[in-house]
C-alpha cells in the first residue's frame, strides 16, 4: 500500500477534526463516541490513533482550532476601524460573539476547562485571544489612551470579565436582552479605563 502524501495526511486530520468538532458540539465530550467519528470518517480505529493518541488529544486539537478561529474573528472585526478604542471594543465584542456561537461555546467554554483542566485551557486562551487583548492594551498605553495601570493586570481583568460574560450569555437563553446588556456593560467598563483628556 502506498504511503500517504503530506497533503493527504493533512486532509485526513482536518476531516477527523471537522467530524469530531460536530460531535463534540452536538453531544459534548462525555457523550461523544470515538468509534462513531471513526465510522463517519471512513477510517480504521488504528488510523485515527495514528494521528491522535486518545479522544482527549483529539478534543484538545479541536479546542485549539476553535481558539484560533476566535482569535481570527477578533483580529478581523477589530481591523474594521482605525480608532484604537473602537478596535478594543470591536475585538472584545467579537470574542464574546464567537465564544457563544453553537459551534464553539460547548467546546470552548464548558468542556474545554472541564476536560483539559483550567491551566491548559488558560494557556490556550493566553496564546490566542488574550495575547491579542494584551497587544491592543499595550499599544493604547504607549499612545497615552489608558489610565495609569498595569497592562498585565488590565489584560487579566478584562479577559476574565469577557470569559465570564460569555459563560453567562451561553446560559441566558431565557433572558432576551442579555446580549444587549452585556455589550452596554462592556462599553461602560472600557470607558472606565480610558484616560480622560
Amino acid at each position: 500500500m502506498a504511503r500517504k502524501t503530506k497533503a493527504e495526511t493533512n486532509e485526513t486530520i482536518l476531516k477527523l477534526m471537522d467530524i469530531a468538532r460536530r460531535h463534540f458540539t452536538e453531544h459534548g465530550y462525555a457523550d461523544t463516541v470515538l468509534e462513531q467519528i471513526v465510522l463517519e470518517a471512513n477510517l480504521t480505529r488504528g488510523a485515527v490513533y495514528h494521528h491522535f493518541r486518545s479522544k482527549k488529544e483529539l478534543f484538545r486539537s479541536v479546542l485549539e482550532s476553535v481558539q484560533r478561529e476566535v482569535a481570527q474573528r477578533i483580529e478581523q472585526d477589530a481591523s474594521t476601524s482605525e480608532d484604537v478604542w473602537e478596535q478594543l471594543y470591536l475585538g472584545c465584542r467579537a470574542f464574546v460573539m464567537a465564544a457563544i456561537e453553537d459551534s464553539s461555546k460547548r467546546i470552548m467554554l464548558i468542556d474545554g476547562p472541564a476536560i483539559l483542566g483550567w491551566n491548559v485551557w488558560r494557556e490556550m486562551d493566553e496564546t490566542h485571544s488574550m495575547s491579542l487583548l494584551r497587544g491592543q492594551l499595550q499599544l493604547m498605553q504607549e499612545q497615552g489612551y489608558l489610565k495609569d495601570a498595569s497592562v498585565d493586570a488590565m489584560t487579566h481583568f478584562l479577559s476574565g470579565a469577557l470569559n465570564e460574560a460569555s459563560l453567562w450569555l451561553a446560559h441566558a437563553e431565557t433572558r432576551p436582552n442579555a446580549l444587549e446588556e452585556a455589550m452596554r456593560t462592556l462599553a461602560l467598563f472600557l470607558e472606565g479605563i480610558r484616560r480622560q483628556e
